[in-house]
């Protein structure tokens, strides 16, 4: 026999398949084009939908512990809730006792004093709620357009309020909107009354800063930051009493004989999205007049 034709292969039991380096670089390779595969073209999503149906029973069986302790913690914590909010309940339903008496008798002195000095009650002042529709586009004014107007019976001048204090007043009303001149507008003016001297000042729209100036304020004048400012009610528009403003800076400067005051008001334009319109005083104090009438006769009948 020829060498030639001796068979050189090894055994089968020696034979080598392909190396381990083969085998990473062509699994990669199809684990590569599978997930292109699948990213392009779904092929795994109905594989991927039918063992989600299977598992589903196996992984809410697994989380059903789990939730029934989420759900006895927050039962827990809620009944810890409960009972605090109940607590603070009681407490702030009790200090409001205590006010509601304290202000009740503070009503009936302040009516008997009324009444010792001979001075008029309180005008009763109505009031129709409105929304702000939009802010004037104006930049030189500071302005706001409610939805209330004449067929809502507002008229011009009518004081505009909000929870928090003074807003401004009516300035145009037509159909059925108004516009309202706020406060800081350099054109509003609103006399003041200093809620801890009780001395009266006018304010100011200013127009180079947000706020209101406290214009011809003596620099000796017992004023300082933190004073709250409310209406005094002499311009006939405001009520007495209504929360305008509070002291933010307070100048004394030697060379003049005023301070510089400045303060921010308590309303925000900014935020403002319903608004109170009071009527005026002048109209206040004619339908009290007008209540006051019938009973006079009536009095003189007697006699």
């Amino acid at each position: 026999m020829a060498l030639a034709t001796l068979d050189r292969r090894p055994p089968p039991l020696f034979r080598q398949g392909p190396t381990a380096l083969n085998k990473l670089l062509f699994c990669a390779a199809l684990s590569l084009v599978l997930m292109a595969a699948d990213a392009r073209f779904g092929l795994v999503n109905p594989l991927r939908s039918a063992l989600a149906t299977v598992l589903n029973p196996v992984q809410r069986a697994l989380l059903a512990p789990v939730d029934a302790w989420d759900e006895l913690r927050d039962r827990l914590r809620g009944a810890r809730a409960a009972m605090q909010a109940e607590q603070a309940a009681r407490n702030l339903l009790a200090q409001q006792a205590l006010v509601l008496a304290r202000t009740q008798t503070l009503e009936r002195e302040n009516e008997a004093l009324r009444r010792q000095l001979g001075l008029q009650a309180s005008l009763p002042v109505s009031s129709r709620a409105a929304d702000v529709l939009f802010q004037s586009g104006d930049l030189y004014s500071r302005r706001l357009v409610i939805d209330r107007g004449r067929a809502d019976g507002v008229q011009p001048g009518a004081a505009v309020i909000d929870e928090r204090g003074v807003l401004g007043q009516l300035t145009r009303v037509h159909l059925q909107s108004a516009e309202v001149m706020l406060l800081t507008d350099r054109e509003a003016s609103i006399p003041v009354l200093n809620a801890r001297t009780q001395a009266l000042m006018v304010a100011y729209g200013g127009e180079r800063h947000a706020g209101l100036e406290l214009r011809f304020v003596a620099a000796n004048a017992d004023i300082k930051t933190g004073d709250a400012l409310v209406t005094s009610g002499l311009d006939g528009v405001y009520p007495p009493g209504l929360p305008v403003a509070q002291v933010s800076l307070v100048e004394r400067r030697g060379q003049t004989s005023f301070a510089r005051v400045l303060a921010q008001p308590l309303a925000r334009a900014d935020g403002a999205r319903q608004v109170l319109v009071l009527a005026p005083q002048a109209r206040a104090e004619a339908a009290r007049t007008e209540q006051a009438q019938p009973a006079a006769p009536a009095a003189g009948g007697r006699r």
